[in-house]
């Protein structure tokens, strides 16, 4: 458990940031930019994320961060993996009218409530592709890249704890392959 401690215990923080720190510091989608492979790179806009991302989903997102409390932004993370999941235009109007629909306003103003967004944001992800499921051995490599080379030798456990195979989306494809 203590070798996956960087990531339950990143920080998610308000805004872009020019580099994301050993504990975290950084917002939703610098975060899911890391956990998807890619370099990091600063987010000012959805708009600037890499093509595999649903940009509803992430505009979402990181109105999320940004208008969250540093409690409630924290209850964002087990979305970190799940943003990469762009899918057709049809499906991604199909998830914009959704949110529209489930905040009451296209340009996300502040008046409604962190969990109704919450809630929007689940709703958004349940519709069209999911993002793919990583390989335990796939997230444990992005993850000690992250963290540096320091860490890269630490004999990594055979299992995953349930928290952390939950975020990632590996308990459903495990009970699905067997």
């Amino acid at each position: 458990m203590s070798d996956y401690d960087h990531i339950l215990n990143w920080k998610l923080l308000r805004g872009s940031h020019a580099f994301p720190g050993p504990d975290g510091g950084t917002c939703i989608n610098e975060a899911a930019i890391l956990a998807a492979g890619f370099r990091y790179r600063p987010v000012r806009s959805a708009n600037s994320m890499p093509p595999c991302f649903s940009r509803p989903i992430c505009q979402l997102a990181m109105h999320l961060n940004d208008m969250a409390t540093d409690t409630q932004r924290q209850r964002l993370i087990p979305f970190v993996t799940r943003l990469a999941c762009a899918d057709t235009p049809a499906a991604e109007l199909e998830r914009t009218r959704y949110i529209d629909a489930q905040i009451g306003c296209p340009l996300f103003p502040d008046y409604f409530s962190f969990d109704k967004g919450l809630k929007a944001l689940e709703g958004a992800l349940a519709i069209g592709r999911r993002a793919d499921p990583l390989e335990e051995e796939e997230v444990a490599s992005r993850l000690d890249a992250v963290r540096g080379p320091d860490n890269s030798t630490k004999k990594r456990p055979g299992i995953l704890p349930a928290k952390v195979k939950g975020w990632l989306g590996l308990s459903q494809a495990l009970e699905s392959a067997e």
